[in-house]
Parts: structure tokens; sequence; C-alpha cells
């Protein structure tokens, strides 16, 4: 059975193989491997409730077979971002234009650089190893996220915002970032991306212009990929849109993917989802259901067939073990349409 946990220390060696996987681009994951030691440590105390700064907490989790203890997936909740370090993108406005001696009138499009989401929860570093995309692996992942924020809402912001890998080819080559922040930064893409992972993000603030970036003036190579996602990214974006995720013209600064954000009362998963009472056997219909542990420290989250009846569930041997739960105790649960 698949299971979504919290991440251990343990973890690293399995972690460092993911992220090697992931690619460029995946700015998350673009650390050394003492960097994702250090993030799993930090995981570790946001789980066990040590971190009181919500602006310190990031929640890694792993996707595990609970039968081999391989571990396939990996995805992160950040309690709190753009406070200690400030959160970047370009936000795209419209400006209309008009001279009635020149008898023009259109609009014009301009990105300025802002930190707009002070506060927000933020998803991310959803990743998911080749063998099992397309298997429902994903799904678990992403909706794992939410079943955590909804066990204890008060370590979450009221929005919650997701970055979407842009468009960069397998050589790491972003026509974004070549066009619009290299000339800023003169560095490469890899660098800029393993800076703004493992710094505050004060060079942004250095050597970003404050003034606007007219799109127009930009060469097409550039405009042609503003707010669009990397391939690898589409049924992230969709299960994102499925959830209530907007996009309302925030980019990436680095790769030009778009920003999307909902408030957090407002997703699909938390709204839908339930507690229940687990019990040995109910008189209830068979149901495939997203159902958590419903606790942060020792968070875990499986999909799989249970019996519902009310606010009582039973559920199967495999399923109370993957979960760490006996009966009596309270499970989170979501009815899958």
């Amino acid at each position: 059975m698949l299971v979504v946990r919290a991440a251990r220390p343990a973890d690293h060696d399995a972690f460092v193989r993911l992220a090697a996987a992931a690619g460029p681009g995946f700015t998350s994951l673009a650390v050394s491997p003492e960097a994702l030691r250090e993030k799993l440590n930090k995981s570790e105390a946001a789980f066990d409730g040590t971190v009181s700064d919500p602006s310190d907490a990031c929640y890694q989790l792993m996707l595990e077979d609970s039968e081999t203890g391989e571990v396939h997936g990996t995805a992160a909740v950040k309690g709190a971002v753009g406070i200690k370090k400030p959160y970047f993108d370009f936000k795209i406005f419209t400006f209309a234009q008009a001279s009635k001696e020149a008898d023009r009138r259109f609009d014009m499009d301009a990105m300025l650089l802002v930190n707009d989401f002070a506060g927000a929860t933020e998803v991310g570093s959803l990743f998911v190893g080749d063998g099992l995309r397309g298997a429902g692996a994903g799904r678990l992942v992403a909706q794992a996220r939410y079943m955590l924020m909804a066990a204890d809402r008060s370590r979450f912001g009221e929005r919650v915002l997701a970055e979407l890998r842009g468009v960069v080819d397998e050589n790491g080559h972003s026509p974004f970032f070549e066009h619009v922040t290299r000339p800023f930064f003169r560095m490469t893409f890899d660098e800029a991306d393993r800076l703004s992972a493992a710094t505050d993000n004060q060079f942004i603030l250095d050597l970003m212009p404050a003034h606007l970036i007219y799109v127009d003036l930009l060469p097409e190579p550039a405009k042609a990929v503003i707010g669009h996602t990397h391939p690898q990214g589409v049924n992230a974006k969709r299960l994102l849109e499925w959830e209530g995720f907007e996009y309302d013209r925030y980019i990436d600064i680095f790769d030009g993917g778009p920003l999307v954000s909902c408030r957090t009362d407002k997703l699909r998963t938390i709204r839908e989802s339930r507690t229940a009472t687990v019990q040995g056997k109910v008189s209830g219909a068979s149901v495939q259901a997203l159902v958590s542990n419903d606790r942060v420290a020792g968070f875990r989250c499986v999909f799989t067939e249970v019996e519902l009846s009310g606010d009582r569930v039973a559920l199967s041997e495999e399923a109370r073990r993957a979960l760490d739960i006996a009966e009596g105790e309270a499970v989170r649960i979501r009815v899958r349409e």
C-alpha cells in the first residue's frame, strides 16, 4: 500500500535520489545533499511541534510503499512564506495606452517584482518517480498536503499558494531566465536556482530592477513561455485547479512559470473532509476514500476502501497499520468521487 508520511532524517539517501531525478529547474530540490539533510531535520522539528514560528516550519512528506519501505516521491508544505525570507514573484499588470492625436488605443502588459504573499502557506516540491506517474500516486501526495493542513489549521495561513515549474529544457535552459533575469543577475540559471534555495533572497532585491519590465520589449522566446507550465507539471496544474487554485498573473522570476493560489478553507479536499471514529465493523457502504490519521506529529495518509456509516468508519488491517491507527481513534476522511 502507498502511504504518504512525515519525512524523517533516515530518508536522506532516498531524498538525494529524488532530488537528482527531479532534474534542473526544480528549485526547492536543487540544493546540496547537506542542505537536503537540513530540510529533513527541520521538517522533523516542525512535525514534532518544536517550531513555534510558522515561518520556520516546513513539513516534508514522503511517498512510501508500506510493503517494501521504498520511497517513491516527496512533497512539502511551508507554514508561512514571505516573512523572514521575502517571497518574490513578478506580478503582471495591464496598462491602457491611448492617444487621440495618433488614433491609437491598445493595452500593454508589464511585470513588477512583488512580495504579495507574506504569511501565506506554500505547497510545493511535489515529485513522484517515473514508475508511479499516472497511477494516482501524484494525486495522493498532493491531497495528503491538504489533509495535513486540516489536522491543525492554526499552523497554516489563511491563503495557500503553489508555484508551478516553468518551461526549462533537459539541459536546464530557460528562455525566460535567459532573456529577462540573467541580464540582471549575470549568472547561470543553475547558479541562481541554487542561490535562491540556499539564501534569504537578498540578492534578488539587490540585483533585480524595482521598476516595470514591459512584456512587449521582450524577445518572442521569453514572451511565449510566460505563465506556462513545464510539460511534467501539467498534471500537477490540473490537480491544483481541481482543488480550487487560480492563476492571477503572478509568475516565477526565474522560469516564468505560473503561481496559483486559493483561500485555505476553500480547498476542495479540506472542505469535503470530515472526521470519523474507527470501528471494527460498521453496517455501511463501501467507498474509496482518502484517509489520514488526522494528527500532525506522525502524520500518515492513504487511499483505501472503507466502510462508512455516519461518523463511524471501518478500515482494513493493512490500512490501520499504514496509518498507525487503532480502534476508537479518530481519522479524517474524504470520500473519492
